[in-house]
């Protein structure tokens, strides 16, 4: 437990960091005159570096002290913390979220990958729970914190960073005098960093291209062609690389199989609707509503409610029964449900309607996102726990990154469309809000999709997987 409190805080320092900025980027936007393009991306450049990223940290999981990687991960993100603290316009805020996000993957992937390592797996369903519970604890707090900083004349949005410094600082003392993990190394270590630059660079062309198309230039033009082209030839090329590759940062070898394949394929639909639909809500409350930034951190309550208890449950009774597969279906028809109520949103819907869908969005995450990654990590053998963590990892946040990019898109073309029929901006902007969500709704229904096929196993009750063959050169 001393261990994992060091843990836990080191995961709610990484959660803080994006649901603090969140009710106060309306603010922040204006302060260094942005655009709404540019609020887009200074959610999605955190994203962007964390999802290209997480795949190496896991693989550098696999090859070296855990705990050193950490605390590592750790420094950076106290670095761009700051950095981000003293930007001062939104290029340069953007750039140093960018150094933010890096930071953050690392520090959600090797958390979970060290619990991975320690506990076996049907009693990391209780531990999920306690993950789950932080993650709720710092997505609540996170609003409400950042809400407050920001209507607090002295303090200012700069410290929705600088807070962050006090939590790296006793995190990173906590790891130190607490957690001992084993060492494992193994020699001839090669690193692709050919396949990550590839796969990093294909993604970022395709939000480039998402956020610019319709309204830049058209869907169908030449620079729609050579954007969509340039994405397919350096996707193809990143996937010849990994298919090549003796460490590849994306291991083929465990997404080929039927359940990690399916629960890359929900986390993908969960990432891309949670992240891109949570992420406007804050600006809906104060754009579309005139509420403050600590009103609008108020709002977000329900939906951490529902995570809270949602992810604590299920995680205690998966540890008792050993059955995950059920608790993730239901999330996801449940996640579903409430954006098909939240699409119902516009500039005159009553809050206190708005609240139960909140709830179902936030209960339906609870206990879908966490247990996909318990179901993955329970298939594979030890030696591949950090490559497939950070294959789920990648892949949820490459979902809420693109989500965030292509409903940021949709949100600025229906508010442009709503102005220019005469609506006023807030009027326009809340209305446009309810169409987001019904989108998200429909990525979210793709999760259920992929796990109605699942077919996970009875969660182990060791560490490693009994017949997995250890490769070469890893001791222990």
């Amino acid at each position: 437990m001393e261990a994992l409190s060091g843990l836990l805080l080191v995961l709610f320092v990484a959660m803080i960091s994006s649901t603090i900025v969140s009710v106060a980027l309306p603010q922040i936007i204006t302060a260094l005159k942005g655009t709404q393009s540019q609020y887009t991306w200074v959610v999605t450049a955190s994203l962007l570096t964390a999802t290209a990223s997480t795949p190496i940290w896991g693989r550098l999981a696999d090859l070296y002290n855990k705990k050193t990687l950490l605390q590592v991960a750790v420094v950076l993100f106290l670095v761009g913390s700051v950095a981000c603290g003293f930007a001062q316009n939104t290029a340069q805020l953007i750039g140093f979220r960018a150094v933010q996000g890096l930071g953050m993957g690392a520090l959600q992937v090797l958390v979970q990958v060290i619990i991975a390592a320690i506990i076996p797996p049907k009693e990391r369903g209780r531990y999920n729970g306690y993950l789950g519970g932080v993650m709720a604890v710092a997505t609540v707090g996170g609003p409400l914190l950042g809400g407050l900083i920001a209507d607090t004349d002295w303090l200012g949005w700069r410290w929705c960073f600088f807070i962050s410094v006090p939590f790296c600082v006793v995190a990173w003392a906590l790891l130190f005098k607490t957690l001992k993990i084993e060492t494992v190394r193994r020699e001839g270590v090669v690193i692709d960093y050919a396949g990550a630059t590839l796969i990093a660079a294909g993604v970022s062309l395709l939000l480039i291209w998402i956020t610019f198309v319709d309204n830049s230039f058209a869907w169908i033009s030449w620079q729609t062609g050579v954007m969509v082209g340039g994405v397919v030839v350096i996707l193809s090329a990143a996937l010849w690389v990994e298919s090549r590759a003796k460490e590849p940062v994306v291991p083929l070898h465990v997404i080929r199989q039927r359940t990690p394949a399916l629960a890359i394929l929900a986390s993908l639909a969960v990432g891309m609707a949670m992240f891109g639909g949570a992420v406007f809500l804050g600006q809906y409350y104060q754009v579309g509503r005139g509420f403050s930034p600590t009103e609008a951190g108020l709002m977000t309550i329900p939906l951490m409610v529902g995570v809270l208890l949602s992810s604590t449950i299920s995680g205690q009774v998966i540890s008792r029964t050993g059955r995950v597969r059920p608790w993730i279906i239901a999330g996801a028809g449940i996640l579903t449900v409430g954006f098909l109520g939240l699409s119902l949103i516009d500039h005159n819907t009553s809050i206190w309607l708005i609240i139960p869908s909140m709830v179902l969005v936030g209960t339906g995450v609870g206990m879908a996102m966490q247990n996909l990654v318990l179901a993955m990590q329970n298939t594979v053998a030890l030696h591949d726990l950090g490559a497939a963590s950070g294959a789920i990892t990648f892949f949820r946040s490459l979902g809420g990154t693109i989500g965030v990019s292509i409903l940021g898109a949709i949100l600025a073309n229906q508010v442009a469309a709503g102005v220019r029929e005469g609506h006023p901006l807030p009027v326009a902007f809340a209305d446009a809000t309810g169409h987001i969500f019904l989108v998200s709704a429909g990525i979210a229904a793709l999760g259920v999709i992929a796990t109605l096929f699942f077919r996970p196993a009875p969660l182990r009750e060791t560490v490693e997987k009994e017949d997995a063959p250890v490769p070469a050169g890893v001791g222990g």
